[in-house]
């Protein structure tokens, strides 16, 4: 198996690989330090699992599989997050994912993941697969889990901060859309100001 690893912190890259390398389904193992550099390597070679790091800067692990869906680059993706929050898991499957790890449990579930996704199968914790059955019900959703994968996508970015201007060059897109999102963000989650969309994400774990 021919393994790529993206993770922006060197130290949870290299502890990573002393995992997998471990496992005998693996032959090979690269790694990327950044969204972007992940899709440039996803475009030269082919790969049987990526994992991917949620939160890299610049293109997030969210962001890596979008473009590879758009693309239709077919691989095994497994998402790692410091966030066990089911709306992460439920956004990463839609976009293909083949898992989705919380990182406080990657020494204890790492390999059993990706056995389970080197088998065809898909794996996110069990306990993570308890919250996502009671959260079915559209009685139990919170406002953030009604948006859309660009509107979740904006409100993060607008939480964390970045101007609308900030936010359309990173996404390719006008002010005028950015603005037009935003509008409907508030609306949707029944606010006014994007304090109020910080304040809701960090409480919320959405947000480090």
């Amino acid at each position: 198996m021919h393994v790529l690893v993206a993770d922006d912190h060197s130290i949870v890259r290299e502890g990573l690989k002393q995992i997998v390398m471990k496992m005998d389904e693996v032959s090979n193992i690269e790694e990327a330090e950044n969204g972007t550099e992940a899709l440039a390597k996803i475009e030269k070679k082919k790969y049987d699992l990526i994992i991917l790091d949620i939160s890299m800067p610049g293109l997030s692990g969210l962001d890596v599989l979008k473009t590879m869906k758009e693309r239709n680059e077919k691989a095994n993706v497994l998402i790692l997050s410091i966030h066990p929050q089911e709306q992460y898991a439920i956004r990463a499957l839609n976009l293909g994912a083949s898992g989705y790890l919380c990182k406080d449990s990657i020494y204890e579930e790492l390999a059993v993941a990706i056995k389970k996704i080197a088998s065809g199968g898909k794996y996110i914790s069990p306990a993570l697969a308890e919250k996502i059955a009671f959260n079915k019900d559209d009685g139990n959703k919170l406002p953030h889990e009604k948006l859309s994968e660009r509107e979740f996508q904006i409100l993060l970015l607008l939480a964390k901060g970045k101007s609308v201007k900030e936010i359309a060059g990173e996404l390719f897109i006008s002010d005028k859309t950015v603005s037009t999102y935003r509008a409907r963000i508030l609306k949707k989650m029944e606010m006014k100001h994007n304090a109020e969309l910080t304040r809701y994400s960090l409480m919320n774990d959405l947000i480090e």
